[in-house]
């Protein structure tokens, strides 16, 4: 699969067939997000692979009550729980270098990125969850304290694998020439 037709094609994916998802796969999967790029090269991620039954459960439990995630989750093959060092990206020492103090977000948003899209080539789906208690499930894959369990992506072979997505916005909402709000429209 090209990268074009894997970034349109991908859809946050919520039901999932019995199909086991291989050591090989997730390999993958980690693989490519380890290539992504991050501040200062600090590669401050981690993933925590869940395969226990028991232990989905519970990271399921920590879900936000009505996230649509909680039935997915339970029937995925795994979990991958995508976790950021604090204090790290967007430093330099103990020094903030951006306005933005969680810059491990976006360093993050990144690697997941590079995971999905690979979730897409495999032939298989998964959805991005954050409406979670990161605290809770933190706890229950005893991080340290300084890394934050950020999302969590439940892996399975899609049962509808060609369903279409919701529209996406027109380039001319989203992009300016020079300055916001000035038309681009040799683009559009």
């Amino acid at each position: 699969m090209e990268l074009q037709e894997a970034i349109v094609r991908r859809r946050s994916v919520r039901k999932f067939t019995d199909h086991y998802v291989t050591d090989d796969e997730i390999r993958k999967m980690l693989d490519a997000a380890r290539q992504a790029p991050s501040w200062a090269n600090t590669q401050g991620w981690s993933f925590v692979v869940v395969r226990d039954r028991e232990l989905i459960g519970e990271i399921t439990e920590t879900y936000s009550k009505t996230n649509p995630a909680r039935g997915c989750s339970m029937g995925a093959s795994a979990l991958i729980v995508c976790c950021a060092k604090k204090n790290l990206s967007g430093f330099k020492g103990n020094e903030p270098k951006t306005k933005f103090r969680e810059w491990f977000m976006f360093d993050l948003g990144l690697a997941v990125q590079n995971i999905v899209l690979t979730v897409q080539e495999l032939g298989l789906g998964t959805v991005i969850v954050g409406s979670l208690d990161h605290e809770a499930c933190r706890k229950l894959l005893r991080l340290p304290e300084d890394t934050e369990a950020v999302v969590v992506l439940p892996v399975g072979r899609p049962q509808e694998p060609d369903k279409k997505g919701p529209a996406k916005k027109e380039l001319k909402e989203l992009v300016y020439l020079d300055k916001y709000g000035e038309m681009y429209a040799r683009i559009y």
